[in-house]
């Protein structure tokens, strides 16, 4: 077993408070014995400068004294430690980077933040090179950054490339971060992730009452979200810390534990990957090209019975999503849709094929077969080479079908083909499918998604609907709660042969969840030839 720890604090504007900060946590980690402690980003100063001039005064340089100290610190207790800070570089650049120092105090490895968030983008360079995979005694050890795991193709990365233990340091308000953005890295990739946020102003103190009046917010609202935590590979909370206050949290892991990639059914989720596929990832970036779609529909999930599908289709429903090979044959669901003008979607099994069914009053409308093959259906052999989007009246949509909702890159697909909408009929086996990965797919692609299977308890799935609450960028409804991305989830209540909520396909449009940072387009696009490989 190896001892590692989280440690939150606060940064200001004051440097040497800062590295005392930083060398108090790293005592505090040592202390509970722990043999690795990650500390969050921007630990030299606030991520808040007058200019990039002002910005490049206040990063550090490798040797300097503030780096100096806390490699000296790691040595002292014998401790790796990873830290966040910005870096001036040689050849001009500013840097917000994550470094690793061993326990002989020597530098480890380094890893320049890729993708920037907000006011970062003004006074920083982005990292134009992959994050590397370090060997230590602990492991093989990923860094990221904050934004870095807001989406998924930094850490999918890090574990193709045989990461076992994924460190990401954060400076972030947001609280769906620990609910969501944490969690979620470790569970999709099976391996373990040690976050540490910060905690405290994330803007000049002087200054914050001013800049909150100013984006409507409460002060309170622009500190550091805290909760840092330790995630295990099914995406367990197993250390975490409160939301205020300086803290370190330590939990004993097994970091072998990530090697093990497979389901319940034996599939392994890495292996399963088929980079031939992901070719459109590595566009450029375009913006969104289709026309946006309609405010609201209203969505469905709904047990395979006719008369439930018929009095969904006939009270207003425009889109039913029944489970994975629900029993209900074609021609029926034809019947049960008739006179109205919702569009149900099923799987059903054509020979070798596992295919995805859009069905209208009119017929079916079109296919999708799955595209990655699953031990739980040892009859596909025949997977598709292609992810289709339909255009509706409302939208247009794309179909996941079954296993594919298990890879963050088939949504992704769906989302740089401007899909508005995602119907997922499914088998979920694992806890973290609805809890995290669903609700992730959605959150950092901007796509509705509907999802629909069956669980013990019978009928299970939900409904991940974007909220028009997104970011700081945007008109908020009501006050602001600090969730950034999450969507808002409709889950089946228990015994429920149905369920029903508002979809936004309009909302698929705004992906820009800060100034000049795009969820789908800020996609770093040099790395995917490591997340495109075997």
């Amino acid at each position: 077993m190896t001892r590692v720890a989280a440690a939150q604090l606060a940064a200001g504007t004051d440097v040497a408070a800062n590295l005392a900060a930083c060398l108090r946590a790293i005592d505090a980690a040592a202390r509970a014995s722990a043999e690795l402690v990650v500390l969050p980003e921007f630990c030299n100063h606030l991520s808040w400068y007058d200019d990039r001039a002002h910005a490049r005064r206040m990063a550090r340089t490798l040797g300097d004294s503030f780096l100096t100290a806390v490699a000296a610190r790691a040595a002292r207790h014998g401790i790796h430690v990873k830290i966040g800070v910005t870096l001036a570089r040689e050849d001009g650049r500013i840097t917000g980077t994550s470094l690793l120092f061993g326990p002989d105090g020597a530098l480890l490895g380094q890893a320049d933040k890729q993708i920037l968030m907000g006011a970062e983008n003004d006074y920083l360079d982005a990292g134009q090179a992959d994050s590397p995979v370090i060997d230590t005694p602990l492991g093989r050890i990923g860094m990221y950054a904050c934004m870095e795991g807001v989406i998924y193709e930094v850490t999918r990365s890090l574990a193709v490339r045989g990461a076992q233990l994924l460190l990401n340091s954060l400076n972030s308000f947001a609280t769906d971060e620990a609910s969501l953005h944490i969690p979620v890295r470790a569970a999709e990739n099976k391996v373990w992730v040690v976050a540490a946020n910060k905690v405290g102003p994330l803007l000049p103190e002087d200054q914050l009452p001013a800049i909150a009046k100013r984006l409507g917010v409460p002060p309170e609202r622009l500190h550091g979200a805290g909760e840092s935590q330790i995630v295990a590979p099914d995406g367990t909370c197993v250390a975490m810390a409160p939301a205020t206050g300086e803290a370190v949290i330590v939990a004993d892991i097994d970091v072998v534990r990530a090697d093990a990639k497979q389901r319940p059914d034996g599939t392994d989720v890495l292996a399963a990957r088929r980079p031939e596929l992901y070719a459109p990832l590595s566009d450029s970036a375009s913006g969104r090209r289709a026309p946006v779609g309609v405010e609201t529909i209203t969505a469905a999930i709904a047990a395979p019975e006719t008369a439930t599908i018929r009095h969904l289709a006939t009270t207003g429903v425009d889109l039913i999503v029944l489970p994975e090979l629900a029993a209900v044959p074609i021609p029926e669901l034809v019947r049960a849709l008739a006179d109205t003008s919702a569009y149900a979607v099923l799987t059903v099994r054509d020979g070798a094929a596992h295919h995805g069914v859009l069905v209208h009053a009119d017929g079916v409308l079109g296919r999708q077969p799955q595209l990655h093959r699953s031990a739980r259906h040892r009859w596909l052999t025949a997977p598709g080479d292609d992810l289709a989007v339909f255009e509706l009246p409302w939208g247009r949509i794309a179909l996941v079908v079954g296993d594919d909702a298990l890879f963050p890159e088939t949504f992704r697909l769906a989302a740089v083909r401007d899909a508005d909408v995602v119907a997922v009929p499914c088998t979920p086996s694992e806890p973290w499918e609805l809890r995290l990965g669903l609700p992730e797919r959605a959150a950092e692609n901007r796509l509705n998604v509907v999802a629909a299977g069956w669980g013990p308890a019978g009928l299970t799935g939900a409904l991940y609907a974007l909220s028009p609450d997104f970011t700081l960028w945007s008109t908020w409804s009501g006050p602001f709660t600090g969730v950034i991305s999450h969507p808002v989830v409709t889950t089946v209540p228990p015994g429920a042969r149905s369920v029903r909520a508002t979809l936004r396909p309009a909302q698929a449009v705004n992906r820009a969840v800060s100034k000049g940072t795009d969820l789908v387009d800020g996609r770093p696009r040099h790395r995917l030839d490591a997340v495109r490989a075997r």
